[in-house]
């Protein structure tokens, strides 16, 4: 095992010793999940549950439905998820996609090569890597790494990346350095999400971390 694959390795059995099992993703269906993934964007989970049920309430959670509803009506039924007209775009852009690609058949999708997958859901205006890569890791089950900027933080601040590192070098970092394991990769991303909540915050707060044991002394000596 080289030097990355062990920082890795140690990073991750070291949140899972504390915090266990994340669960994720809380959702019940691949399309759930697809919704999920574009209206947690720049926000919290906590007002995506909330527009999520919106739609599982009014019987709009379903793909003909929310291709054939307007922007403008979606939009009010995600207002708890913010930026939501913005998001109400960017999620009938994906749901146009499947339509027109797939004749709305998630199952025709799911039978989809990983690489051309990425590349189709990357092609849609509005989801980015992060958003692409949540939708192939936790609705489709591929070995796929989530970067987002809990992943920067960790990993730049136990000295394991450069500042300028962008998010393919990033997600190759970790995807070539771990085991190609779905399971790990849904646990690792949703252990980073929680102790960068907890402690790798924008200002650091490395008091009782989890992962404070393993920093570099002079990065350890800078935070503290």
């Amino acid at each position: 095992m080289n030097r990355l694959s062990d920082a890795l390795t140690r990073i991750y059995y070291r949140l899972v010793e504390a915090y266990g099992p994340q669960h994720w993703w809380p959702a019940g269906s691949v399309l759930e999940v697809m919704v999920g993934a574009v209206l947690t964007q720049s926000t919290n989970w906590q007002g995506v549950e909330k527009a999520i049920t919106n739609l599982n309430e009014n019987g709009l959670l379903s793909l003909g439905k929310l291709h054939h509803i307007s922007v403008e009506e979606l939009a009010e039924f995600i207002k708890p998820a913010g930026y939501f007209n913005l998001k109400a775009r960017r999620l009938k852009n994906l749901i146009g996609m499947v339509a027109e690609a797939y004749g709305g058949d998630l199952e025709a999708m799911e039978q989809m090569e990983t690489a051309q997958l990425r590349r189709e859901l990357l092609s849609v205006n509005g989801v980015g890597p992060e958003t692409a890569d949540s939708i192939l890791l936790y609705a489709f089950h591929r070995p796929i790494f989530v970067v987002d900027t809990y992943t920067y933080r960790v990993t730049s601040r136990h000295g394991l990346i450069e500042d300028e590192v962008n998010y393919q070098a990033l997600q190759d970092m970790f995807m070539q350095h771990l085991p190609s394991d779905v399971d790990m990769f849904n646990e690792y991303h949703a252990l980073l999400v929680r102790v960068g909540k907890l402690h790798c915050r924008r200002k650091p707060y490395c008091q009782d971390c989890p992962l404070e044991p393993l920093l570099p002394r002079p990065l350890h000596e800078a935070l503290w």
